[in-house]
């Protein structure tokens, strides 16, 4: 399919205009990166544990609650992530959030990292006391004093250029007397099998889930203040069908243009096209309409479409779309 699509291709024209419109800015948030506290949070949960996903799933949940962004579903993301081979260090680079985000079509991407995902605990007793840090190895044993702290900032990210156009960060402390990290969380089964659901109730009332929900909760709001500095990006995308039959159309144009799935497209059959006759440029195309196609895949340079309605759809007939 891929070699009739580039024998087929021909000339483009994909423009894509940066200004405002009357709709919500469109985000995608990338799971954080957290290289630096894995090894603490591994020894913590007892198991391998993805806390990046965790901490994005909980801005996703905050970010649609609020209704200032429209986010995209985790789903049509995490496709687009395995078509791409997109990798856990990629979490965090700006250039490779950019490139992800044209092809989902979205007006910002936001990355982010978790700097700080442990504990501060103050031991006491005869003797005197003393101040430790420990990152790891907090089971189920119980300190006089147990501080949990998490930090984590966002960048979001602009998809044409890589710049990053705002940063926020969250910062959350909980402290507690006589209870673990991990303690306090009524039926808390801690990591089993490397799953923690961040969101739940049980996790909410530890000490650590006090921490990042504190640490969220700024972030976020960081987040959605900035809301202002993004620009709203109308795409306006034209290309040409590359194959068709009853039940299906492949067009070559994709994510890389600005399209995404949901997206659709008019298309048209040209007729006659009209010449300037002094530089025998073309000054108009006279066509007809054909019918109307719906993007069901996308790749970066190609998409599969369903038909919406019409019906004799041809290699060679003109699509176009403008999308917001």
């Amino acid at each position: 399919m891929k070699k009739l699509i580039s024998l087929c291709a021909v000339v483009l024209i994909a423009g894509v205009a940066l200004h405002g419109a009357d709709r919500k800015k469109r985000v995608a948030v990338l799971d954080f990166e957290y290289g630096t506290v894995q090894s603490g949070t591994d020894a913590m949960f007892g198991a391998h544990v993805d806390v990046g996903k965790g901490m994005a799933d909980l801005l996703v949940k905050r970010l649609v609650q609020d209704g200032t962004y429209s986010v995209i579903e985790r789903k049509a993301m995490d496709q687009v992530l395995k078509e791409q081979n997109f990798s856990n260090s990629d979490r965090a680079n700006p250039a490779s959030a950019a490139k992800l985000g044209k092809l989902l079509g979205v007006d910002a991407i936001i990355v982010g990292s978790i700097t700080q995902f442990g504990e501060e605990t103050k031991k006491t007793g005869v003797g005197g006391s003393g101040g430790n840090w420990h990152g790891t190895g907090i089971g189920g044993f119980s300190h006089k004093n147990t501080k949990a702290i998490v930090t984590a900032d966002a960048r979001i990210v602009d998809i044409d250029t890589g710049e990053i156009l705002a940063v926020a960060d969250g910062k959350g402390e909980s402290q507690r007397s006589g209870t673990s990290l991990l303690g306090g969380g009524s039926n808390w089964g801690g990591g089993g099998g490397g799953n923690v659901d961040f969101g739940s109730s049980n996790f909410e009332n530890t000490i650590l889930g006090e921490a990042v929900k504190a640490a969220m909760d700024q972030l976020s709001a960081g987040v959605i203040a900035d809301a202002p500095k993004l620009q709203t990006r109308t795409v306006v995308v034209e290309g040409v069908v590359a194959f068709a039959d009853p039940s299906q159309v492949v067009i070559n144009v994709g994510g890389k243009s600005g399209l995404k799935v949901g997206d659709q497209l008019s298309v048209e059959r040209v007729k006659q096209e009209i010449k300037d006759p002094t530089t025998g440029a073309v000054i108009r195309r006279l066509t007809d309409n054909v019918g109307t196609i719906q993007v069901s895949e996308v790749d970066e340079g190609s998409s599969v479409c369903k038909i919406v309605n019409g019906s004799g759809f041809k290699v060679g007939d003109r699509v176009k779309t403008a999308t917001q």
